[in-house]
């Protein structure tokens, strides 16, 4: 497990009290990845929120190729501690990859616990979603 200073770096914790980031820290469930291990599957059940802690991982699509890259700080899923739907990419480890997830299970107790914590993840995913439909809509009306 993590300090809760060490969650202040990702976006969506970064507006919580330490009280609250500890609630979180104690919600988290931890992944060490080896270099090219699969964390995910595209198709399979998103279950949660995931951050990056330390490495990266690649993620492809079928349908659009690759994706990119999660690094250190980056963070995925928010989305689907509310909603139930498929992750739409595989994520596979590059290099030594440390990764948590709060899955929604433990959002639902965050929520319980901390209303106000809960409320200030699920605002900066929310902006978050809105800045990635607005980057969309540009590119869509550039084209």
């Amino acid at each position: 497990m993590s300090a809760p200073a060490d969650l202040k770096p990702f976006a969506l914790l970064a507006e919580l009290s330490e009280e609250e980031r500890e609630l979180v820290a104690d919600l988290l469930e931890w992944t060490s990845l080896d270099d090219g291990e699969q964390f995910f599957a595209e198709g399979q059940e998103s279950e949660g929120l995931v951050l990056v802690e330390q490495g990266a991982l690649l993620l492809t699509s079928s349908r659009a190729g690759s994706l990119g890259q999660l690094a250190q700080g980056d963070s995925l899923g928010a989305v689907s501690l509310v909603t139930v739907g498929p992750r739409e990419a595989t994520a596979v480890a590059s290099g030594a990859t440390r990764v948590a997830v709060l899955s929604r299970e433990s959002f639902r107790r965050l929520s319980e616990d901390s209303p106000r914590a809960a409320c200030r993840m699920l605002e900066a995913a929310l902006s978050d979603l809105a800045g990635a439909v607005r980057e969309g809509l540009e590119r869509f009306g550039g084209a």
